[in-house]
């Protein structure tokens, strides 16, 4: 069976998510938590592969360097017919950001000369209009996402960031013309081409929107952009009613559960849904400093989360800060070393409840995710029902652990309990 799509996340929770719009509209896919090397075994009966890297915002030459490792891959191991690279969806990157430089060096090693950027994901919020990208109608700098502790986002024009980032021009196709259907946005593309564009940039309003557009890009060797367009290139292939497979997957059972929430973004949304679980179940923030300082700390912590009572709501670790509090750790702390802190003491903790018996992981946040499943040891996931637009469970297919992996922004705000409802459906 051919593989129709690899696709390069750079994070964990961008993965799944691309993985789970796919699988709503009719693909089988397997997502790989690990650079894969000439070991890894290729996932068989598949649609698509999405291997999880943790690249968004790690030195470029490492982020160049794992992409193009997982491209040569995917091409050449998995024989992948389309290569895309998935960002989020609200393009979180600054301008000496990732993205353009990893799209650059993956133009580069396909042999193409452009690529498209398509980051849209109506269904969240997420719209391009005018080359602009808005969340919920506010400009992106406007949205809260300028207040990102890792990538603060102070430009909505799309083109202007990768022109920035990158070597190349960058071009739009208009939403008028998306609109038109696909023959007039594969005009557009092949003027934009002859105008020496590199990145084309299209609108997007709708979820529609998104059809005519993939419609258009079957043949174009590299895609970028968020997971709108996955769900639509999985949607034109199968032919599945656009929007119906909202049900399609697996989910935990209420047997034998021991749960545990650990929330690391510091999202606008994620605030409040911190907020939210704060008046219904056990909570506990994390103090940075000893997360920096006290050795003991990932131990105390677990010691709190197994006195809780399991029978209830699960217990809730959390870093999740406001802006205003989460500038003063900053600059108490550093933003890097106060953020790896917290992820380091994450890591440590879901390995002592592991140990414990602990077999269902809610994680907010793309960098909490990613260190969490690392530290589980986890290698590859099947993907299950959805709990929200863009976050599905997901099962470990070695351990059977269950996980949701949530990116900062996405869910609704009782999201920690509605993920929890669904164990007894």
């Amino acid at each position: 069976m051919t593989v129709k799509l690899g696709v390069i996340a750079d994070d964990f929770t961008g993965a799944t998510d691309i993985a789970g719009f796919m699988v709503q509209n009719g693909w089988r896919v397997v997502q790989l938590l690990n650079e894969p090397d000439e070991n890894t075994v290729v996932p068989q009966d598949v649609d698509a592969i999405v291997i999880s890297l943790k690249s968004r915002s790690c030195p470029v030459d490492e982020a160049i360097n794992a992409s193009v490792n997982a491209c040569n891959w995917l091409k050449q191991q998995a024989k992948c017919e389309q290569i895309f690279f998935k960002y989020c969806s609200t393009f979180d990157s600054t301008e000496k950001g990732n993205i353009g430089p990893v799209t650059d060096a993956l133009m580069k090693q396909l042999g193409t000369q452009k690529a498209l950027i398509c980051p849209a994901l109506p269904i969240n919020g997420r719209t391009v209009v005018h080359g602009h990208l808005f969340v919920n109608g506010q400009l992106l700098n406007e949205s809260g996402m300028q207040h990102h502790p890792v990538t603060p986002m102070t430009d909505a024009n799309l083109l202007r960031v990768m022109e920035k980032q990158s070597e190349g021009k960058a071009g739009l196709i208009w939403l008028a013309d998306i609109q038109l259907g696909r023959d007039v946005i594969e005009q557009r593309l092949a003027t934009l081409a002859e105008q020496d564009v590199s990145y084309v940039i299209v609108d997007s309003l709708t979820m529609d929107d998104l059809l005519p557009i993939a419609s258009a890009v079957k043949s174009m060797p590299l895609l970028t952009g968020g997971s709108g367009l996955g769900a639509a290139l999985a949607n034109i292939d199968t032919g599945c009613e656009w929007g119906a497979g909202a049900g399609r997957g697996r989910k935990p059972s209420g047997h034998d559960r021991k749960t545990i929430i650990l929330s690391g973004s510091c999202s606008v949304m994620t605030n409040k849904q911190v907020q939210n679980y704060q008046q219904i179940a056990p909570t506990k923030v994390l103090d940075v400093g000893e997360c920096l300082h006290n050795p003991q700390y990932a131990q105390q912590l677990a010691n709190w989360v197994q006195q809780q009572k399991i029978t209830g709501l699960a217990p809730l670790l959390y870093a999740t800060q406001p802006p205003e509090i989460l500038k003063k750790i900053q600059e108490t702390y550093g933003a890097e070393l106060a953020s790896s802190a917290v992820e380091n003491v994450f890591g440590e903790v879901v390995k002592l409840l592991q140990a414990q018996g602990y077999n269902t992981f809610i994680i907010a946040g793309g960098e909490t995710s990613g260190k969490v499943v690392q530290s589980l040891g986890t290698q590859q996931l099947s993907i299950g029902a959805p709990i929200a637009p863009g976050v599905p469970w997901v099962q470990d297919l070695t351990s059977s652990h269950w996980l949701a992996l949530k990116s900062g922004n996405f869910g609704q705000e009782n999201f920690f309990q509605y993920a929890q409802e669904m164990f007894n459906e």
